[in-house]
């Protein structure tokens, strides 16, 4: 078997996948840029399969990708990078990558999807295409990162998409990044919200009406779906549907064809429909208040769309995003928010999500007095907001650190990060209780004998 090629400039990546690879027996070459592997490609030399950051010092992994997916095709290319975004995925998987990972990955995970690189050696893959992304969806949390790959996976696709989420998540800005990186993004996108539009005007919206078709239709109307034509067609809360038209779109997507209201003449829909929801689509068959096969036809494709409070850790990158917008539309400069408040923020439930937050950071732009905004200058109803509603923020941090020392390959560290764990808590116990010992071990829930056993091993009598 040839070697699985490892590029990347962080030292400690390539030293925790080269061990990984020593310990399965599975030969290897490390080079720490692209340009080196250009030079080894250039001189016969060819991988099993690639794994290989994406920013690096001269070429770009990107740059590496589109080279061997022309002069190599059938060469599997793994992707990885510490700056994971909505750009990044696609641009990789549109340009043909096997898989995208992103830092700091899981090392089994690595494994398998090595493994499955080499199973994958001999079969043929696309070509390389070049893409113009600009920043639309922004998120470097693991669940955000399976949604980029979703969209990455669809991005050759005419699939119809059911995305479902809380309101205020991002539905329709997933539903516009599909039809922007898919074979339609030269032909239009129209949004409509099924929700928003009385019952008796829907049907005409969608399908559009002809002349005299009722009263008060004194010209001939096109709908939604003959303005969408030859691209995507979003329909928001499918689940707020009437039953009647749930009819009618279901026939639509079956036999692709529909009538405007009062028309007679059948009209060929060639439209990609991407639905969205945040009602739980199930729940409603079972009751009766949505048709089960139209949920079918629907559910070809389904993406999960993460609360903001699933995704604690993009806050702060979306508060930098949104104050800076704002401040653009004002024209005035981006304020920036206090670490004492982003950590507040961090922990807040955002019950209305991305566009809460959205809102709130217009909302400082316009109000706070400063250019840095401190707790003080949030909302009074933030500010306000019960305890059990901040998120012991804590666990995110120790969830930081423990990625950083896995990735460093850090040895006994459940034993290091135990100590430390116990140390602290043991320690500000006794502040508590003034250095009485019997009292912090009531206070602990712990033994006598085991606080004073662990002051020894922890070698805190000092």
């Amino acid at each position: 078997m040839k070697p699985i090629w490892i590029i990347d400039d962080d030292r400690s990546s390539r030293w925790v996948l080269e061990k990984t690879l020593t310990r399965e027996n599975i030969p290897f070459a490390s080079f720490v840029s692209a340009d080196e592997a250009f030079a080894a490609l250039e001189g016969g030399e060819q991988p099993q399969a690639m794994i290989s950051d994406i920013r690096m010092p001269g070429a770009s992994g990107l740059e590496l990708l589109k080279h061997i997916k022309t002069r190599h095709p059938q060469t599997p290319v793994i992707v990885m990078t510490a700056y994971s975004d909505l750009e990044s995925a696609v641009a990789a998987l549109q340009g043909g990558a096997f898989e995208y990972l992103p830092k700091p990955f899981d090392v089994d995970q690595a494994l398998e999807l090595i493994r499955r690189a080499i199973d994958e050696s001999t079969r043929q893959s696309g070509v390389a295409t070049s893409v113009d992304l600009t920043p639309e969806i922004l998120g470097q949390a693991s669940a955000m990162q399976e949604v980029f790959r979703a969209i990455g996976r669809l991005s050759q696709s005419h699939a119809t998409v059911l995305i479902t989420g809380e309101s205020g998540s991002g539905k329709e800005l997933v539903a516009r990044a599909l039809h922007r990186h898919s074979p339609r993004q030269d032909a239009p996108f129209v949004a409509i919200n099924t929700a928003a539009i009385p019952k008796d005007l829907l049907e005409s919206e969608l399908f559009g009406h002809e002349r005299g078709a009722f009263t008060g239709a004194q010209n001939q109307r096109r709908g939604r779906f003959e303005q969408a034509d030859g691209g995507t067609l979003f329909l928001d809360e499918i689940g707020d549907m009437p039953s009647e038209l749930q009819t009618r779109l279901l026939r639509v997507l079956s036999d692709g064809h529909f009538y405007r209201v009062g028309g007679h003449a059948p009209i060929k829909a060639n439209v990609r429909v991407i639905t969205a929801t945040h009602q739980n689509l199930e729940a409603r068959v079972k009751e009766g208040l949505f048709r089960e096969d139209l949920f079918h036809r629907l559910n070809v494709i389904r993406i999960r769309l993460p609360a903001l409070r699933e995704r604690r850790e993009d806050i702060p990158l979306l508060v930098r995003h949104f104050l800076q917008k704002s401040a653009q539309e004002l024209g005035s400069e981006a304020k920036r928010l206090s670490e004492a408040a982003l950590k507040y923020l961090s922990g807040l439930e955002f019950g209305g999500n991305v566009r809460q937050l959205e809102n709130l950071c217009h909302w400082l732009t316009v109000m706070a007095p400063g250019q840095q905004v401190e707790i003080n200058d949030l909302p009074p109803e933030l500010r306000e907001a019960p305890a059990a509603r901040i998120a012991a923020d804590w666990e995110s941090a120790l969830a930081e650190e423990a990625d950083r020392l896995l990735a460093a390959v850090t040895p006994d560290l459940h034993e290091k990060l135990l100590r430390i764990f116990e140390r602290v808590l043991i320690l500000r116990a006794l502040k508590h209780t003034g250095g009485r010992r019997i009292e912090a071990a009531q206070a602990l829930g712990i033994g006598r004998n085991t606080i004073t056993r662990k002051i020894r091993e922890l070698a805190l009598d000092a």
